[in-house]
């Protein structure tokens, strides 16, 4: 549990405090439709759907207050910076912004789904108390005459429709039940083109659904401006619900029953949003500032395995290890923009990005670099960013695990450069004593654009008499017979027949449990800081086996997990 707690302990508790104010503003909105006087007529024609149709609406209003906050990517650049000195346990909360985005997404799907249901229930209730199905009061509340239409009960004002179609008449001809349509669709359209597989496969597809969030919000701002719910309003002389709910027949005949009188509720929803949406506003205006600043190609390089490295230049352009941006290609589209880590370092004059064939936008870019005479200038590219992650504060720790899968070494070939820099500098603030660096590939080839700094950073290392400060492993995860038949003729040469390296290749996937008690016993009273770049059930192996081998001894081994989330 104390190494649980160590790893998880502050994320569980901002989740116990989101959950405890959904829950906290579900059951006060339930109670408040469910008891108060106010109400008590609605009630007699709804019945408990009044209290399940408003509850998910107030939790509905915090959750989509919350919703874009976590996709503001430079609002959190600006929070991480502002938490470099409070701890590391509260800047990796700002790296798990995607998975609480997902989560808060989820509870709008629900409370949206039971909002919807409730209503569906309340606009037949309606219907049937319109046309006199039920009792006597029932009746009486759904014929209140009204000449200005503003202080009737029940929303259904004609009986012309036929009973059948009423429903629907109600849902399309009204501002709340049009705008719910319209919010429901888009949610729809939005949560199934978010699923993983169509966001792997099809990323197009989840990029221009997602943005129909301008139609949501729009109708979510709207969709109370017709106060479909009412309530009951004072009158003067004061109409006694308790006295004169079995006297509908004299009702305003008689001094102690006026007429009842009812209005809306007045819209809330846009008060609740529209803070962030100013912010996300913001956020997308500076987007556009810095689509708009030229951006010139230093070298385009076509690396083994269809791998894309750019070197691009921008005035002004700073960044930190690890960092990423996210890059927009007019002449493939002029909407779609997509995060790439950046392999250069910070002590570098220009940023550079690897780019792996992954789908239609990568795969059209790596064409039209391909088909470039040699030294010519690339297509127009828009660059937005830097943006902060997990590896930021790589050196922070005494010792760090970088762990890449494939092309998610890219975070850690920054980390490297920058080492390599500082060592080149003797640099005197260099903290990390100790790094182990563990990359998982499925193809030889993959390895290839690496090594060069591989390569440099031995050559470095072992001329200042600090071999020791790297320990790195490759791990060829798919391979044949052939590779150890090769291997097995080649093993007593000094370099991997792979890489060229010093370092031999491993076959196989990485024995965790072996790794994590060597760091733990080569470093028996340090903080260290494992990071990932890659699939999410090897995140969920890792951190498992950080939790497993801290020790809740302070003054012992302690494995904090962090992972990159774009």
């Amino acid at each position: 549990m104390a190494n649980w707690i160590i790893n998880t302990g502050l994320t569980a508790f901002i989740l116990i405090v989101w959950m405890g104010i959904n829950t906290f503003l579900f059951v006060w909105f339930y109670l408040f439709y469910d008891l108060g006087d106010r109400f008590f007529y609605t009630r007699h024609l709804l019945g408990s759907a009044l209290a399940w149709a408003r509850a998910p609406a107030a939790v509905l209003n915090f959750n989509c207050m919350l919703i874009l906050l976590p996709v503001c990517r430079n609002l959190l650049s600006l929070l991480r910076g502002s938490f470099v000195c409070c701890g590391r346990s509260m800047r990796k909360q700002l790296d798990k912004n995607l998975s609480f985005h997902k989560l808060v997404a989820y509870m709008i799907a629900l409370m949206t789904a039971v909002h919807m249901i409730a209503h569906l229930l309340n606009v037949e209730w309606y219907n049937n108390s319109r046309r006199g199905v039920y009792d006597k009061l029932s009746t009486a509340l759904s014929n209140l005459e009204d000449t200005n239409s503003t202080t009737y009960l029940n929303p259904i004002r004609t009986t012309d429709v036929d009973a059948q179609q009423t429903p629907s008449y109600l849902v399309f001809t009204t501002i709340a039940g049009l705008t719910g349509v319209i919010i429901t669709l888009a949610l729809i359209l939005i949560i199934t083109s978010s699923m993983e597989v169509i966001r792997r496969s099809y990323f197009e597809v989840f990029w221009y659904t997602h943005h129909l969030f301008i139609i949501f919000f729009a109708g979510l701002v709207f969709h109370g401006a017709g106060r479909i719910v009412r309530g009951q309003v004072t009158t003067d002389p004061p109409h006694n619900f308790t006295l004169c709910k079995d006297r509908s027949d004299e009702w305003g005949k008689i001094p102690e029953c006026p007429i009842p009188q009812f209005a809306g509720g007045f819209p809330q929803t846009w008060m609740w949003v529209i803070g962030p949406m100013v912010l996300y506003l913001c956020e997308r205006l500076l987007r556009f500032i810095r689509y708009m600043q030229t951006v010139k190609y230093r070298k385009i390089v076509m690396r083994p395995s269809k791998v894309l490295e750019l070197q691009l230049v921008k005035n002004g352009f700073k960044m930190e290890v690890g960092q990423y941006v996210f890059l927009n290609c007019p002449v493939i589209s002029q909407l779609e923009w997509h995060p790439f880590t950046m392999t250069s370092a910070p002590e570098e004059d220009f940023l550079s990005i690897h780019i792996r064939s992954a789908g239609d936008w990568t795969d059209k870019l790596i064409s039209i670099m391909q088909q470039l005479p040699e030294g010519a200038q690339g297509p127009k590219m828009g660059v937005d960013g830097p943006f902060g992650t997990a590896s930021e504060d790589v050196f922070d720790y005494e010792v760090a695990m970088l762990v890449g899968a494939g092309i998610g070494v890219t975070p850690f070939a920054s980390i490297l450069k920058s080492i390599w820099y500082k060592f080149k500098d003797s640099n005197p603030k260099l903290r990390t004593r100790k790094i182990y660096f563990y990359w998982l590939c499925r193809e030889t080839h993959a390895f290839e654009w690496f090594v060069d700094l591989l390569q440099v950073l031995e050559r470095e290392m072992e001329e200042r008499g600090m071999a020791d400060f790297l320990t790195y492993k490759l791990f060829l995860t798919g391979w044949d017979q052939s590779h150890t038949d090769y291997e097995g003729a080649n093993f007593d040469k000094d370099t991997d027949v792979v890489t060229g390296l010093r370092q031999k290749t491993n076959y196989g996937r990485p024995v965790w449990d072996k790794e994590f008690e060597q760091v733990r016993k080569e470093n028996p009273t340090s903080v260290v800081g494992t990071f990932l770049c890659g699939p999410e059930a090897l995140a969920k192996v890792l951190e498992k086996k950080c939790a497993k081998y801290s020790d809740v001894d302070p003054r012992k081994t302690k494995f904090y997990f962090n992972k990159e989330n774009f």
